[in-house]
């Protein structure tokens, strides 16, 4: 005979379980609108001339970034009740796009992260400093709420991707000299990806296809060769002209 104590003590938990999914996904909802307005903001920047930033984009930006930090620690303590691989699919996309913003804010010189202040152009926020930003751990295989590696990676293959587009625009804005930045500051991520043995497939790809962001801007710098346009730091080293380092590359590949 089962006893019906059973089955209270199972409906009991699986209540709890819904209750705590409705909170979780709440406050998940809330930062997906956060981030769809921060990314918003961020968009902006294609049409915003370097110079503008300061006083056009990055205050309104930082704003933004805040209203996710506060979001994001709401969901840590929320969260954090519960056993971390049990409900970690529901946020993970989502806290992958608020370290993107957060990241690109940060390259583009906002007060974000324990150096803020400098106003540096191409700054870019270790892993350590993005948890220090949203003042949660980032620790491997705690059991709480936490930034995983993998989702700070993601979202550096989400930064690739929209500073190769920024390249482009800032040169239409004639700004030639962010796009060699970009360019560099690519081709150094890309370097580093190469270090890593990425065991997670999802991952692998995304992390491939950064080098598709290394040749669109490298494209955006031939162009600019070509045309006489690149600015001196545009030039290697030995002084010779990007325009002849990139045909030699071409012919190469051919």
């Amino acid at each position: 005979m089962i006893n019906p104590r059973v089955f209270e003590s199972l409906k009991a938990k699986a209540e709890q379980d819904l209750a705590a999914r409705a909170q979780l996904d709440g406050l998940i909802e809330s930062l997906e609108r956060n981030v769809a307005y921060a990314q918003g903001v961020l968009s902006r920047v294609h049409s915003t001339p370097r110079a503008q930033y300061p006083a056009l984009l990055l205050p309104v930006a930082e704003a933004a970034v805040a209203d996710e930090v506060a979001t994001v620690r709401e969901l840590s303590v929320a969260a954090s009740a519960h056993p971390y691989y049990k409900f970690n699919q529901r946020w993970t996309r989502h806290l992958q796009d608020a370290i993107y913003t957060v990241l690109l804010t940060a390259w583009l010189g906002a007060n974000v992260g324990v150096q803020s202040g400098t106003n540096e152009l191409g700054r870019l926020l270790t892993l350590e400093e993005v948890g220090e930003v949203f003042g949660v751990p980032v620790e491997i295989n705690h059991d709480a709420f936490h930034i995983a590696l993998e989702e700070y990676l993601s979202a550096l293959t989400s930064l690739t991707d929209e500073l190769s587009r920024l390249a482009m625009n800032a040169v239409t804005l004639g700004d030639g000299e962010l796009a060699v930045r970009i360019s560099k500051f690519i081709k150094d991520l890309h370097a580093g990806f190469q270090l890593l043995n990425l065991k997670n497939d999802f991952l692998r790809k995304k992390v491939d296809g950064v080098k598709y962001a290394v040749k669109k801007v490298e494209g955006v710098i031939y162009d600019l060769a070509l045309r006489n346009l690149l600015p001196a730091e545009g030039k290697d080293a030995e002084g010779k002209d990007a325009a002849a380092t990139l045909a030699d590359s071409k012919m190469a590949e051919a």
